[in-house]
């Protein structure tokens, strides 16, 4: 049986989270090792223009600065490996975790940075237009819209926030709520009704986005009557909420109903010793590359000063 690897800081995604981690464990001599998972770069692989990360002054596009990332990692010592985690203990002063349901490994400190997935329809044309005016992201992407019109889907506090936002840049919001009332706090949604420029169509579906090479409109699907009507737009903002990737961790660290990993209050703890979380899957508030990054640097320091803590 082949020897088990034995780590001092193990570091789970591949995001700007996880980056950024081991460029400061790399950096403070803790060789780091990093699994990718499935989709390395996370959920900026499908953004096309990063305008708001400092340093960017041409902006820059989201494979290509998570490249910038990995490489930059690399150069200071961080071993990359592409594989999924398929399984944990973290039961034991060593946390045992699977690769690909083969490769075991021990790791003194485990960094989870695992990230979430934005909640899509489901519907061809919005994988078809994803980056050519489709989007889940208005802080992210809003500002390519600025002066023009757009519809959002979504019914929470969420959608709600994001809509406001898009109120304030783009001439005309088309908000597309599929049921007679919304699941946002009354506080929004009051905001949102109050707010001339933004249109509400109740009990309305996305049935087609429409629009050949970029988004030029969206067909609408009444709930109860089944009719179609077309709106112009061209943007199209999905906000049906994110769904972070901490179901294989869940048997050791606390999440939220949603699936959210609960760290300490200003640190990036979870329940279990040795273990951190950072980036979306513990962050449902800002979900930002620049924030992401910053909860990973905050995670290095939390494991180097773990690791001289209790592995002097």
């Amino acid at each position: 049986m082949a020897e088990i690897e034995i780590v001092n800081c193990l570091i789970i995604g591949a995001g700007p989270a996880g980056y950024t981690a081991a460029i400061y464990a790399a950096r403070a001599n803790l060789k780091p090792v990093l699994y990718t998972g499935l989709q390395p770069g996370g959920q900026l692989m499908t953004t096309t223009d990063v305008e708001n990360y400092p340093g960017y002054p041409d902006a820059i596009t989201g494979p290509k600065m998570m490249d910038d990332f990995q490489k930059q990692a690399e150069r200071v010592g961080a071993d990359i490996r592409f594989g999924l985690v398929t399984k944990v203990d973290f039961s034991g002063t060593l946390h045992k975790v699977w690769i690909d349901e083969e490769t075991e490994i021990h790791a003194k400190s485990v960094i989870i940075a695992t990230g979430a997935e934005a909640k899509w329809l489901g519907i061809p044309s919005e994988k078809k237009l994803n980056g050519s005016g489709v989007s889940a992201c208005a802080v992210c992407d809003g500002f390519l819209f600025k002066g023009k019109e757009v519809a959002i889907v979504g019914a929470g506090d969420t959608a709600c926030e994001e809509a406001l936002y898009l109120a304030n840049l783009c001439p005309h919001v088309h908000m597309i709520v599929r049921s007679d009332k919304m699941r946002a706090s009354k506080i929004m949604q009051d905001r949102v009704i109050a707010k001339e420029n933004i249109t509400i169509y109740w009990n309305q579906t996305t049935d087609e986005i429409l629009g050949e090479h970029k988004v030029e409109g969206v067909r609408l699907k009444n709930s109860s009557t089944g009719e179609l009507s077309e709106i112009k737009v061209e943007g199209f903002f999905v906000a049906i909420g994110h769904k972070p990737n901490s179901d294989v961790f869940k048997d050791y660290v606390e999440t939220d109903e949603t699936g959210y990993i609960i760290t300490i209050p200003g640190s990036t703890k979870t329940k279990a010793a040795g273990v951190f979380a950072a980036g979306d899957v513990q962050d449902k508030i800002y979900r930002q590359a620049v924030t992401s990054a910053g909860s990973g640097c905050m995670a290095a320091l939390d494991a180097e000063r773990y690791l001289a803590e209790f592995f002097h």
